[in-house]
């Protein structure tokens, strides 16, 4: 019912629009006619056209950095330079439709009826990845350009001070949009605010089948065998490896710096934390700036072709970097919380230092370390900002679950997006219970009778050792009988000695 009143609106336009009205020039009519959309939206037809789109791509976010070494404002990639795109700021949009495209489906100039056929087919597959922008239904301004592809003056199109140049080959077979302003000084990105750029192929209608919508079960089977799971492999992997890194390094620095000075405990203290109260970009750009492609000690490593930036490494890199605080900090304070007087009877019994912390500290503070071994898997399992900074978003590479969330969510797949969601969300859940149980399950407490060698208190009101006082007694008694117990193993290793 709404789509048939927004037709019945734009025709009502179309009518009020004088003759002769160039679309390059104005605002462009669309079709009243009725679009009907694929069930995957990748493809759209209407009835009474001869073409139907199909293949359709939508790019939310460009770039405004500069391409092998030369800045083009701002750039979107384009797939194929036989693609009909859309590029859609905040103002205006502007359509490019290649010659031979134009050619073969009898487009002749911009004010063409099938461009508003054209126009209306773009619209209905653009509104399924507007989310968050102006829709390009909802664009007033539009301007189209027909063009012969290789040809730069025949693909441009200047609108006010800003330039659209389509299918622009920047490299062997790199394509882009480009949108450009009059000078250097001139940002694109905050005087235009580009939105997103649209793409499709057309073909013709009467060969194109429209995927259907089936039953919930049907689209969720089609959805989960279709799925890219990529992302969960590179995380499970990122992760696995990082909290092996994570987990000797933070037990070696927590021991470090106990036996250094108060003063260096200060320092080794700051710097191993910081990373911790530092944005995750921060520590990204900072991780970027000294491992780069441009730095010498990334050529270094790019020259023995082991790439620390933009790669799977840097994906493990800026998970250690940031988790590492969090291991580093829990086994610190359970390293400091342990009683030296302890450690110093193990010494005169002769033990070694690398003895005491295996037999002794490790054991006691397991419980802890176990906690912050959690808490910086976690970390490293949902870390976004420093692994976009520092990996990048390369399908299959070092495109982690988070990042797979954000990038589906800015294209406009939903789906896509709630089904990482609720994966990191499940797999974290399952992950921390079962390492929380298994920590609990592996801590060992010796205990003993409160009242083995001695005699028994009285009875007060019935009860032994009743009461708030009666309890606190009965804590004390347990502790020092835990100081017993190891005083003795201590002892025994002694004697066997």
């Amino acid at each position: 019912m709404v789509r048939r009143l927004w037709a019945m609106v734009l025709m009502l336009l179309v009518l009020a629009v004088p003759a002769g009205t160039a679309w390059a020039d104005g605002p462009a009519a669309t079709s009243s006619a009725e679009v009907e959309v694929a069930a995957d939206g990748d493809a759209a037809r209407m009835e009474g056209c001869s073409f139907a789109a199909e293949g359709f791509e939508c790019s939310r976010t460009g770039s405004a950095r500069e391409i092998d070494g030369r800045s083009y404002g701002y750039t979107y990639r384009l797939s194929d330079p036989e693609r009909v795109a859309v590029a859609n700021t905040a103002d205006c949009a502007v359509m490019f439709i290649p010659r031979q495209v134009a050619d073969q489906f009898g487009i002749e100039s911009p004010d063409d009826g099938a461009v508003s056929d054209l126009w209306s087919l773009m619209e209905a597959l653009d509104s399924n990845f507007s989310a968050g922008v102006v829709p390009l239904r909802n664009q007033d301004e539009r301007y189209v350009l027909i063009g012969t592809v290789g040809s730069q003056t025949d693909t441009s199109l200047t609108v006010g001070e800003a330039t659209f140049t389509f299918a622009r080959e920047i490299g062997a077979g790199r394509y882009y949009v480009t949108i450009e302003g009059p000078d250097a000084a001139y940002d694109v990105k905050a005087e235009l605010r580009p939105a997103q750029m649209d793409s499709a192929h057309l073909v013709p209608a009467e060969g194109l089948a429209l995927a259907q919508e089936g039953t919930p079960l049907e689209q969720l089977g089609e959805f989960l065998a279709t799925m890219d799971y990529s992302p969960l492999w590179v995380t499970l992997r990122t992760s696995g490896v990082a909290i092996v890194f994570v987990f000797f390094l933070g037990l070696a620095a927590a021991y470090f710096t106990l036996r250094i000075s108060k003063r260096a405990q200060n320092i080794f203290d700051t710097v191993f934390t910081i990373p911790m109260v530092l944005p995750p970009t921060v520590c990204g750009f900072l991780l970027l700036s000294l491992l780069g492609r441009n730095t010498a000690f990334g050529r270094f490593f790019q020259d023995i072709g082991f790439p620390l930036a933009f790669s799977w490494q840097a994906t493990v890199i800026a998970a250690v970097v940031v988790a590492f605080p969090l291991m580093y900090r829990s086994a610190r304070g359970a390293f400091e919380s342990l009683d030296p007087n302890m450690l110093d009877a193990a010494r005169t019994l002769g033990w070694s230092n690398g003895r005491i912390f295996m037999r002794l500290m490790l054991p006691l503070a397991w419980s802890s370390i176990a906690s912050g071994t959690v808490l910086a898997f976690a970390r490293a399992l949902g870390e976004f900002g420093c692994t976009l900074f520092l990996a990048g978003n390369q399908l299959g590479s070092t495109r982690t679950i988070p990042i797979a969330i954000y990038f589906e969510w800015m294209n406009g797949n939903t789906e896509a997006t709630w089904f990482w969601t609720i994966v990191l969300m499940v797999f974290s859940f399952l992950v921390i219970m079962f390492i929380n149980l298994w920590s609990r399950h592996t801590t060992r407490y010796r205990q003993r009778s409160d009242y083995e060698g001695r005699s028994p208190k009285p009875r007060r009101n019935g009860t032994r050792g009743g009461g708030r006082r009666g309890r606190a007694a009965a804590a004390d008694d347990g502790l020092e009988e835990a100081e017993r117990t190891v005083s003795d193993g201590l002892m025994a290793e002694g004697g066997e000695r």
